[in-house]
């Protein structure tokens, strides 16, 4: 439970009591993160099954998310790009990244992302966006693996780094996908959110609320029938290797990660499984 509890605290705005912070209670977080995804996704949803342009339910969805993490995400793809846009050395780039304030790299980069997940989700439903939630929890538990570094002795990084065992990023990583697959092939029978997050949740491991199903089924139409069992667990692989060459660039310039690399690559990979769905779905 203490893994959960800090996965919980440490990834979204859900009030819980941390009682226990230390490496090997992270490690169980990271690994935990893509479960959190799974919540998180379904609840910003919601916007998704409102009446009106599909534009609008699509930044309402993206916007509900950004509070639901505190924005905290956004806002380490902002700092890490003003980090890297700047060219100084890895010392300069990790003070730039410190600092409160945006830079121009990081507002072009944020509005960029954030265009093209309101875009790409505008023209698909609930599957796509709760898994492209999960994906980007999963690329925290790649990122945290014990290959990986953190580039400062200090901060979120250097808690969570290297705190994850290859094989359990691997056993998250088949999980989310027979999730994705899972929740594409219910999408495909036209089955409602209820349907969707029981199976997507037994995958997990994890119980989720039971009041979201009844309204969910409008909102799978545009997606049905379109061979979303695959297209589904293919955004999963996008998202997870758009992060990972990401963090391979973050790594060389920065020499590990930071909570602002987390953040950064929980953004990517979720914009990058919402481009590919919108793209093949």
């Amino acid at each position: 439970m203490d893994g959960t509890r800090f996965a919980i605290g440490t990834l979204s705005v859900f009030p819980v009591r941390v009682t226990r912070v230390d490496r090997e209670v992270a490690g169980r977080a990271m690994v935990l993160a893509p479960a959190l995804g799974l919540v998180l996704g379904l609840v910003s949803c919601l916007p998704l099954l409102l009446p009106g342009p599909p534009l609008l339910g699509a930044g309402l969805a993206v916007g509900l998310l950004a509070v639901l993490t505190r924005g905290l995400h956004l806002d380490g793809l902002a700092d890490l790009a003003d980090g890297l846009g700047s060219g100084k050395p890895a010392p300069q780039a990790l003070d730039i990244m410190k600092k409160s304030d945006i830079g121009p790299f990081g507002v072009m980069t944020l509005v960029l992302v954030l265009v093209v997940q309101v875009a790409a989700l505008s023209g698909l439903g609930p599957p796509a966006l709760v898994t492209a939630c999960v994906t980007g929890r999963l690329a925290l538990t790649w990122a945290c693996r014990s290959a990986v570094p953190a580039a400062r002795p200090d901060g979120l990084g250097a808690l969570v780094a290297g705190t994850v065992r290859p094989g359990a990023a691997w056993a998250a990583t088949a999980t989310a996908l027979a999730a994705a697959a899972a929740l594409g092939s219910a999408a495909d029978h036209g089955l409602g959110l209820m349907g969707l997050g029981s199976t997507a949740s037994h995958g997990l491991g994890l119980v989720t609320g039971d009041g979201l199903g009844s309204v969910a089924s409008h909102g799978l139409g545009s997606v049905a029938g379109h061979r979303m069992v695959y297209v589904l667990p293919l955004g999963v692989v996008a998202g997870l290797g758009a992060a990972l060459l990401l963090l391979r660039h973050a790594r060389r310039r920065l020499g590990g990660v930071t909570g602002d690399v987390l953040g950064a690559l929980v953004e990517t990979a979720t914009a990058a499984t919402l481009t590919v769905c919108a793209l093949f779905g």
